[in-house]
């Protein structure tokens, strides 16, 4: 057997010797090894062997600041001097902690009373699950604890969280989900449409079928329902206008709360503060991470409007405690960084920026490759887009995926220079840094279409690719 393709004492190898990766064939990687990111700056990383590449999805939907924001850094260093750690456990508090929430508060698409932190997306929409079951105890509405998430939806990977995303890979081998998640329609009009259906008729279906559903499992049973502003994980999909007011009415006959997870959406991606205010939702509940400290370090934070929180209270009252927490919710540190983060979105604008290069990265994605043979569907919003592949593009057929047709692709993007990722149904997304420009987009679509022109040579020299 030829040797792996890293030295014998290389970090490549270190880590195939010593690190289980996350979203990573776990064998493959025996022999393959890790591309190692030694450092970063602006929208670009280089690995250990040199080689630079443009961040087309921020590391992971992340770091809207880039990979070197010398404040960031510094209001880390400034906190760690002056406050380490401290924790928020019976009634204990720091300040970091106060100004964040206050901050947010006062940021939110719609009212909200309160804010509990955690320290991942998945943390927070694990957290909020939990509110909502305990609201409804404090209510005395003991059944009402049934989960609606979407399919393709995604919310996270604890055990709560992965049962109410609603991707395969999240739930096979893994026995999610659990009893009592429940998914709906994913509104994706391109591969879900019925033949004539306008966008309008579509977006009453998805309402009409959430009816049914909750119609079926009994509206006395069913408590609340997930939703991403825009689909990430499940491919960037954009719902048709109208569909979240349409959505919305259901639930609100039915007093089922909806939660926004705005962990993608939220701090601009979408060109408004948040993908609420882009899909004209109203959240009950709203979960947050990510570009929330540009991911320089871990936190994310739960709000609840008046009427969760009161319930809360009532509960915690009579219970003597509101037992659920993590250590670091609201650690000092990361709140500091978050604090300092959303004051540089403030003090760069940073919304009028994503609006003008979110606007030519979309036409760009549109005018480049929405012609493509390969291309079914190129969709976005803001600085969030997808390039769908498909087999046939007449069809809308996607390809077998034995083909892994998008693991080649990121595979070849990767050698061109850009790191992607591709998702479900060969879908390679975009989400850069919040703080790329124009220039800085042209150059990663030019890297990503000789990559694309590449797959396609190889798909139909293998015969993969239909030709028209």
């Amino acid at each position: 057997m030829a040797p792996p393709p890293f030295g014998a004492n290389s970090a490549a190898a270190r880590d195939v010797a010593t690190v289980l990766h996350p979203y990573t064939d776990l064998q493959a990687h025996q022999e393959v090894g890790p591309v190692v990111i030694s450092r970063g700056k602006g929208v670009r990383v280089w690995d250990d062997a040199g080689k630079e590449y443009i961040e087309s999805v921020a590391g992971l939907w992340c770091a809207a600041l880039g990979f070197d924001n010398e404040r960031l850094v510094q209001a880390a260093v400034a906190q760690m001097r002056k406050l380490p750690f401290y924790h928020g456990f019976n009634a204990k508090s720091h300040e970091p902690m106060i100004d964040l929430a206050e901050m947010l508060v006062q940021r939110a698409p719609v009212p909200m009373s309160k804010v509990f932190f955690a320290n991942s997306g998945s943390e927070a929409n694990d957290s909020a699950i939990k509110m909502v079951w305990y609201m409804n105890n404090a209510l005395g509405r003991p059944n009402k604890k049934k989960i609606i998430g979407r399919v393709k939806g995604y919310h996270g990977i604890t055990v709560a969280s992965a049962s109410l995303t609603g991707l395969p890979a999240n739930h096979r081998a893994f026995d999610v989900p659990l009893p009592g998640f429940l998914h709906t329609i994913a509104p994706h009009f391109y591969h879900a449409a019925n033949p004539g259906e306008s966008e309008d008729d579509f977006a009453t279906r998805c309402a009409d079928e959430l009816d049914a559903l909750i119609q079926k499992e009994g509206p006395d049973t069913v408590a609340a329902m997930w939703a991403e502003p825009v689909l990430g994980a499940g491919g960037v999909i954009v719902p048709p206008r109208g569909y979240f007011p349409k959505i919305q009415a259901v639930l609100k006959k039915h007093d089922v709360l909806l939660v926004a997870d705005e962990v993608i959406c939220g701090f601009w991606r979408t060109g408004n503060y948040w993908g609420c205010q882009t899909l004209d939702i109203v959240p009950d509940i709203l979960t947050c991470a990510k570009a929330l400290s540009s991911s320089y370090l871990p936190i994310s934070a739960v709000m609840v409007n008046q009427r969760v929180f009161d319930a809360l209270a009532k509960e915690s009252h009579e219970i003597g405690t509101f037992g659920h927490g993590f250590t670091y919710s609201g650690h000092p540190v990361p709140a500091a960084v978050a604090i300092e983060t959303l004051k540089i979105y403030d003090e760069m604008d940073i919304g009028t920026h994503v609006r003008a290069v979110g606007a030519h990265m979309q036409q760009e994605l549109r005018r480049r490759f929405a012609d493509h043979p390969l291309v079914g569907e190129v969709r976005g919003v803001g600085l969030l887009a997808a390039m769908e592949l498909v087999q046939d593009k007449a069809a809308h057929r996607n390809f077998d995926p034995k083909e892994r047709v998008g693991a080649r692709l990121t595979k070849l993007v990767e050698e061109q220079g850009v790191i992607g990722r591709t998702v479900i149904n060969d879908t390679l997304c975009f989400s850069p840094p919040l703080i790329i420009n124009e220039d800085d987009v042209d150059e990663m679509l030019t890297r990503v279409g000789k990559a694309l022109d590449e797959l396609t040579v190889e798909l139909r020299r293998e015969q993969i690719a239909v030709v028209r």
